[in-house]
């Protein structure tokens, strides 16, 4: 393990450096891919490496390398790096902190998880689907293991070991001509909870109901925003949460602390303390403990999120949100963004409106306004507070900063894909567009 190899490290970098900082990384993973329903890729690896940083004279240098064996060199080679940038009065590492437990972050069963199981689940994935009369454009499995060591000269010194397993479908259907796709991805950090049946069987159905397609009226209506559409979308809303966009001017939310910026019923969290989410650990990239951040609370924003430079910058603390690789500097990201509304409706609720399940062109977002014009993808139309009709193609346009204000839960399960952790999610007078 990392942690066993620590001391001798600190031992090597702090005869060279005063000021230092060891990110130490060993991640195991499994991987399977698929093209169409033959396995085409398979891979078993371990990646590791470590990322030094010295500060000499307020100037900082970084160095990374993969071989254990060349951590004098590295170090030096981080030092030399110093006089190549300005001086940084903001560069500082981070301090001891108590430690804290994140439960439910590591599944013991990695060591035992064997290539060919992984690959009777993802073939069992795709004999489902065929079954249901779809036909798999592509599938995968992924499962791994990190563990992270940091250390500094100021005694920081913290371990963890995490593990995070995934699967994703990608389905077509044709029938008389016509033609539908599909997608979607289940994750977490333990392989039991996994669920490939579920997967085949919910993708499979998006693809065949979404065949027949109407035409929608272009009009302003109420929309739900299945999981991935409106992440597609809060993607562009989030950005602007980043302290380092708000620093460079790049974020509408700048100056904007304890203004009601979202609907009053929503509060928006960042959490790396809670138990079995994908974005937990007791600690971030800096080693700066981890810790929950209210980044909106009850529609009115509270925080931004800060690595430590960009809260020394701020005269204010980290928010525990540097993320990194042993290969990169510190930046700027979040952890598990959790939308919590107070309130929800039910679908039943909604006598008129459109179910959209995914958006393409999310990133053409502009991400300083906000602006979107993008494409609704397996869309369909609500109707009595039923899900009827598949639409054809069709546009949905906005602006997010506008849209959050008037937003609602929808009941449904709260689900995390990468760093947010949602439900479905009802917004109103959104702007659909159909085809000519």
């Amino acid at each position: 393990m990392l942690s066993d190899i620590a001391d001798d490290v600190k031992g090597e970098v702090s005869s060279i450096a005063e000021e230092y900082e060891i990110f130490m990384i060993q991640e195991k993973s499994i991987d399977l891919e698929s093209e169409k329903n033959k396995l085409n890729f398979a891979k078993e690896e371990i990646d590791e490496g470590i990322g030094i940083r010295v500060i000499k004279d307020s100037k900082v240098g970084f160095a990374y390398t993969s071989d254990f064996s060349k951590i004098k060199e590295t170090t030096e080679q981080a030092l030399s790096n110093t006089k190549l940038n300005k001086k940084n009065e903001n560069i500082s590492f981070a301090i001891p902190e108590k430690k804290i437990e994140v439960k439910d972050i590591y599944d013991k069963s990695y060591k035992n998880l064997d290539l060919n199981d992984t690959i009777d689940f993802l073939n069992n994935i795709i004999e489902i689907t065929e079954s249901l009369g779809c036909e798999v454009t592509s599938s995968s499995f992924s499962g791994v293991e990190v563990e992270t060591t940091v250390l500094n000269s100021n005694g920081v010194n913290l371990s963890a070991i995490e593990t995070g397993f995934g699967s994703g479908l990608s389905v077509n259907v044709i029938k008389d001509g016509d033609i539908s796709t599909a997608y979607d991805s289940i994750s977490s950090c333990n392989y039991k909870d996994l669920d490939g049946d579920k997967l085949s069987r919910e993708v499979s159905n998006r693809a065949l109901n979404s065949l027949g397609g109407v035409n929608v009226e272009t009009n302003d209506y109420n929309v739900v925003l299945d999981y991935h559409a409106a992440i597609g979308l809060l993607s562009t809303f989030i950005q602007a949460f980043s302290s380092e966009n708000v620093e460079r001017g790049r974020s509408l939310l700048k100056g904007k602390e304890g203004t009601e910026i979202t609907d009053s019923k929503l509060s928006i969290i960042d959490d790396a303390t809670r138990a079995g989410l994908l974005g937990s650990a007791p600690f971030d990239g800096e080693g700066t403990v981890s810790k929950e951040t209210v980044l909106v609370e009850n529609g009115v924003l509270n925080s931004f999120l800060y690595d430590i430079e960009n809260a020394n910058k701020a005269n204010t603390k980290s928010t525990s949100n540097a993320i990194r690789g042993f290969t990169t500097t510190p930046s700027v990201g979040p952890t598990n963004l959790i939308f919590d509304f107070k309130e929800s409706v039910k679908l039943d609720e909604i006598k008129n409106g459109v179910f959209v399940s995914n958006v393409l062109g999310a990133h053409t977002a502009n991400p300083i306004t906000g602006d979107f014009s993008v494409e609704a993808n397996n869309t369909f139309k609500i109707e009595n507070g039923e899900i009827t009709k598949p639409i054809k193609k069709s546009m949905i346009s906005g602006n997010i900063f506008e849209l959050i204000k008037n937003c609602q839960k929808i009941d449904s399960e709260i689900k995390q894909y990468g760093s947010y952790v949602i439900p479905k999610i009802l917004v109103h007078d959104l702007r659909v567009i159909g085809e000519n």
